[in-house]
């Protein structure tokens, strides 16, 4: 299966997915629905009918032109070569039924772990210079030990409680970051719009200096962000499914992840920080289509 991106973490963990060693487990422990995203409807727990016997994909290269758009765009934040690797020592789903129902199970709660994971070591680096990581490690910490529990733990966990306890912290470490950055986006009009939780789908935002605002689980949709300036703004959450970032400055952005790039159209001329893949639709002429 082609690789992925793999986001090194020293210390601690590995975040990004890692694809030759995990057993297929977003093809066959999730659902999908027939959608712009998916062709046809798929339960959880049947695999996909594209995968084959050694868990790649046999349509890998033609994911988006066959109408898998949302296989582009998923990330496991290394969560499926955990749960195959570590969780389950190596033992497949096709090999061990008693273990097939546990681990299906177990997939989704790890790769919600990871992604908690991934927002936490964003907010350590935000603090890192300025500020006491020490509360985030310590989360961070927790959240990776948790992560490694044995299956029977990680069934009965409560996800939620763990994003409630971290929510403060990483909304704290953003508050932080952003202090005393302000974009140059004067227009009144154009500000009342912006903030945490909008629904922002189609607007036009072409060229706006976003710097230093918090956007936080706004719905972007389709927005045409061409030309933005989006360093040290609040990304969390933000719904970019065919948002427009040709040539739109995406270094800095605070808790930007790989799915929110790959959902939107860029160029060439999308600046992204080091660490994310450049989408392959970016490149085949997708970056204006609507």
């Amino acid at each position: 299966m082609t690789e992925r991106t793999r986001i090194e973490l020293g210390r601690r963990e590995d975040l990004g997915a890692d694809c030759a060693r995990c057993f297929g487990l977003c093809c066959v422990a999730l659902a999908f629905a027939r959608s712009a995203d998916f062709p046809f409807d798929k339960p959880a727990g049947d695999p996909c009918e594209n995968l084959d016997e050694r868990d790649a994909c046999r349509v890998h290269a033609d994911l988006r032109p066959r109408g898998f758009t949302g296989c582009t765009v998923f990330d496991c934040f290394g969560a499926g070569q955990k749960v195959s690797q570590q969780t389950f020592a190596g033992r497949s789903w096709r090999d061990d039924p008693g273990t097939r129902d546990a681990m299906f199970a177990i997939f989704p709660i790890v790769r919600r772990l990871h992604e908690l994971l991934w927002y936490l070591e964003q907010a350590i680096s935000l603090v890192r210079d300025a500020g006491d990581p020490a509360p985030l490690l310590s989360r961070f910490d927790r959240v990776s030990a948790l992560s490694r529990e044995q299956p029977d733990l990680l069934a009965g966990l409560d996800v939620d409680a763990e994003y409630d306890a971290a929510r403060p912290l990483l909304l704290q470490a953003s508050e932080d970051a952003r202090r005393g950055i302000l974009g140059e986006t004067r227009d009144r009009g154009v500000r009342r719009r912006l903030g945490p939780g909008r629904d922002l789908a189609g607007a036009a935002l072409t060229g706006a200096d976003l710097r230093g605002l918090s956007l936080r689980g706004s719905l972007l949709i389709a927005a045409d962000l061409s030309g933005a300036r989006l360093s040290h703004c609040d990304l969390l959450g933000v719904d970019l499914r065919n948002a427009n970032l040709a040539g739109a400055d995406l270094a800095g952005a605070i808790y930007l992840t790989q799915m929110q790039v790959s959902s939107a159209r860029g160029d060439h001329l999308t600046v992204l920080s080091q660490g994310f893949v450049r989408p392959a639709h970016w490149s085949a002429g997708e970056q204006n289509r609507p």
